[in-house]
């Protein structure tokens, strides 16, 4: 009998295998041209300050769009085996299913009314 991990290690060595040897052959075969511009920050065209505009601090809007973006995903990724099995759940399921998507609701609601989606 073999052990059932034996094909999930070897899909994991083959990634890993691809992984290295793709950061290798791209150290050494890509293009060594360095230049001023090439080394620079990207800003879209600005020119980068060691300072930001607005005093060196980020704004908080940052932080909150990607945690309501996590929390929606997290939302979406929950959604999914629910909808994969649903046939087999069954009515409490689906209750429980309903119950899950309210409670995002009202926190979605909730950010929607205190103005956490406005972007000034």
């Amino acid at each position: 009998m073999s052990n059932p991990y034996v094909p999930l290690l070897f899909l994991l060595a083959i990634g890993g295998g691809f992984a290295v040897f793709s950061v290798f052959a791209a150290a050494i075969s890509g293009p060594k041209r360095y230049n001023r511009a090439k080394l620079d920050a990207y800003e879209c065209g600005i020119e980068p300050t060691p300072q930001a505009a607005g005093g060196g601090r980020v704004p908080i809007k940052y932080y909150l769009t990607a945690m309501l973006f996590i929390i929606f995903d997290i939302e979406s990724v929950f959604l999914y085996p629910f909808a994969v099995a649903f046939n087999q759940l069954g009515l409490f399921a689906l209750v429980e299913m309903v119950l899950f998507i309210l409670t995002v609701f009202v926190a979605y609601a909730y950010v929607w009314r205190r103005g956490g989606l406005e972007w000034d």
